[in-house]
């Protein structure tokens, strides 16, 4: 069941149509998770989109603005809602997760709040702007995605100051990580010059043609020549890459 009326999310409202099956969890990353949430029974979900990383041994509850999204997401209870005015009562849940969606709250520090006060423990995979190594693909072909994400990601250290967080795990991207965010594709870059797969990416899908064909054009025309591969050969050799992905755990 859907409930709340709390608007709906225009940017996945528009990327969010088959969403899922280019989104699918990878089971490196859900088992880091889930073993962050440790023994919590009651979880809050928020910013759910779809439904990826929630456990199916524990009771979820599915927090989303869009209804693109949650008309994907596969559970029983899901509330059209935002993170900053969540409708429960404190101290209701074991756990609140969020995943790869605290860079699209309105007000960061409100939303945080608000898993301290509905949850317990409180959960958060989330990317580090002042990671030093950057993904080539908004470095040498699409400079306008780093501007974007430097300006709507917090830094860490904010997030774990703002949580009062006792553990940050990095989580180093597998070469075949199967949940298509933007940093999957470190050593599969064909990967993209699919529209299907860039369409996924909430970077990509927000910004013009303009900013970004003329980057995908020049990467399609450096794997035909080589000149990819020749500068990235070190990459072809590691099974995984520490992009500056964290889970953040509080409580």
């Amino acid at each position: 069941m859907i409930m709340g009326n709390q608007g709906s999310h225009p940017a996945y409202d528009r990327i969010g149509i088959g969403y899922r099956g280019l989104r699918r969890p990878d089971p490196r990353l859900a088992a880091m998770i889930e073993g962050a949430l440790g023994d919590s029974k009651l979880v809050v979900n928020v910013g759910a989109g779809a439904g990826s990383y929630e456990s199916t041994d524990r009771r979820v509850v599915a927090v989303e603005p869009s209804l693109i999204m949650l008309a994907q997401h596969p559970g029983l209870s899901r509330v059209q809602g935002e993170a900053e005015h969540l409708p429960f009562p404190d101290a209701c849940f074991d756990a609140a997760m969020a995943i790869l969606t605290v860079h699209h709250w309105h007000d960061l520090d409100r939303g945080l709040a608000e898993l301290r006060r509905v949850a317990r423990r409180q959960v958060i995979f989330t990317w580090d702007p002042d990671h030093d190594r950057k993904l080539w693909i908004t470095q040498e072909y699409v400079p306008a995605i780093d501007s974007m994400e430097t300006a709507r990601f917090t830094p860490l250290a904010r997030v774990v100051e703002a949580l009062g967080a006792h553990t940050v795990h990095r989580f180093e991207i597998p070469h075949d990580f199967t949940d298509g965010f933007q940093a999957a594709f470190w050593r599969r870059p064909e990967a993209y010059l699919d529209p299907q797969i860039r369409a996924a990416s909430s970077t990509f899908a927000s910004l013009s043609s303009d900013l970004v064909e003329p980057g995908i054009s020049q990467l399609r025309h450096d794997l035909e020549s080589g000149v990819w591969a020749s500068r990235h050969r070190d990459l072809l050799t590691m099974d995984s890459v520490d992009y500056g992905h964290r889970i953040v755990v509080a409580g």
